[in-house]
């Protein structure tokens, strides 16, 4: 997402214009250590340039300063993005997913704008404490997929950019398969980066 004002219209002239304005863009980013902050030094060090980094504390002041043009950019979630850019407050360049968001179907994935395979997804997932018994943690799991099932959850979470991962991936073992592969992708970006949570 960009603010209003910014000329390119579409990912590749934003790459171009980030390029041309090393040093002198600025990213907000809704917390320092965050995956939009992570994210952000991705795009850094494969693009070989730099940009000042904002932080807030959270997303809805960085939204608020998005729109004011304060920042020029943002790697920002749907839930408060969608509706900004719905009113033409912001722009949006490209979904960081391989597919497209079920709330904003015109918005191009990262694919298709021009920056392949620059994935960066929010995800939630239900844990519980290291030796829970194994019915337990099956009647929990049951009691998701019966929730995320309901039509209301599911539209509900449609409006606010949310997309619901396939049934076959709504188990234990596939949540810890994400979250291997996550700290697998972005550990050695973390440690190298020097990034600390605040």
């Amino acid at each position: 997402m960009a603010r209003s004002t910014l000329p390119p219209n579409d990912l590749d002239g934003f790459l171009r214009w980030l390029k041309a304005s090393t040093d002198k863009s600025s990213q907000g980013i809704g917390v320092v250590g965050a995956p939009d902050h992570i994210a952000g030094v991705l795009l850094q060090s494969s693009m070989g340039i730099r940009w000042q980094f904002v932080p807030y504390r959270g997303s809805a002041p960085l939204m608020q300063d998005l729109m004011a043009g304060h920042v020029d950019w943002a790697i920002a979630d749907p839930s408060t993005s969608l509706p900004q850019m719905r009113a033409g407050h912001i722009k949006a360049y490209a979904v960081t997913a391989p597919g497209r968001l079920a709330a904003a179907p015109e918005i191009p994935t990262v694919d298709e704008a021009g920056l392949p395979k620059f994935y960066v997804s929010l995800w939630h997932g239900l844990w519980a404490p290291k030796g829970t018994p194994r019915e337990i943690v099956a009647k929990l799991n049951a009691a998701v997929i019966a929730a995320l099932a309901e039509p209301q959850v599911r539209e509900r979470l449609a409006d606010i950019g949310q997309d619901i991962f396939p049934r076959d991936q709504q188990n234990p073992r596939a949540l810890a398969e994400l979250q291997k592969a996550e700290i697998d992708k972005w550990w050695p970006i973390i440690k190298a980066a020097g990034i600390k949570a605040e």
